[in-house]
């Protein structure tokens, strides 16, 4: 939604990742940990090849206005970001691969990933749930942009394509007014590190972290008329 977090090629990939944990492994805790282990070395394969993981870092530029466009347009901004996402692609294809073709360890009792457990409760199905599942803690515990509101602008975008819209807006009025009460539950706090007060070590971490309510609050302030 151009806040200037996490590069969008990052959550594609993790969403790619999901995908194929699922048809892997189908639904359920197993296939949602192995989507977050592939998410963070795709967070980490990005950061290697760019240095930074955050558009506003890449671009200099957050895009929320014309005017913002229109200067990283006439400064070749996008032709760098068409560049970059020529160069990733192919490594993302091949990082997702590698990270799903070992069995890392015995999934946590449920639920494994805030994303996806917002994402079940917003009634999606168990495929997308699983694609959602790469963004928890911040995509792959990264502790960056936090992945259960990612989730829900995704999915908010994604039932407005299926009732007709025909694209994804950005100034869709629902995502805006989730991020407004996402921002006011965590005190105006966008990236996971910051709202719990660390980064999750592993999946394990995470899920634990869950089974003790954290993140309920802001999982529930999310669901509301979402």
């Amino acid at each position: 939604m151009q806040h200037g977090y996490q590069c969008g090629m990052i959550w594609g990939a993790v969403l790619a990742a999901g995908v194929q944990a699922y048809r892997l492994l189908g639904p359920g805790p197993q296939a949602e940990t192995e989507a977050i282990i592939a998410a963070k070395r795709l967070v980490e394969s990005f950061r290697a090849r760019n240095k930074n993981i955050n558009c506003l870092e890449i671009t200099d530029a957050r895009m929320q206005t014309s005017m913002q466009i229109l200067k990283v347009f006439m400064k070749g901004g996008f032709i760098g970001c068409f560049r970059m996402a020529a160069r990733y692609a192919p490594a993302a294809f091949n990082e997702i691969h590698s990270a799903l073709s070992e069995r890392h360890m015995k999934a946590p009792a449920p639920p494994a990933s805030c994303a996806a457990l917002l994402a079940q409760k917003m009634g999606v199905s168990d495929m997308h749930t699983v694609m959602a599942a790469g963004f928890a803690g911040g995509i792959g515990l990264c502790g960056g942009a936090c992945g259960a509101l990612g989730a829900a602008i995704c999915i908010i975008g994604m039932k407005s394509i299926e009732k007709g819209s025909g694209k994804i807006d950005f100034k869709n009025p629902r995502a805006l007014d989730v991020i407004e009460r996402f921002m006011k539950c965590t005190n105006y706090k966008f990236e996971c590190s910051e709202i719990v007060g660390r980064r999750f070590e592993n999946v394990n971490d995470h899920a634990g972290y869950l089974r003790d309510g954290g993140c309920s609050e802001i999982i529930e302030a999310l669901l509301t008329n979402a």
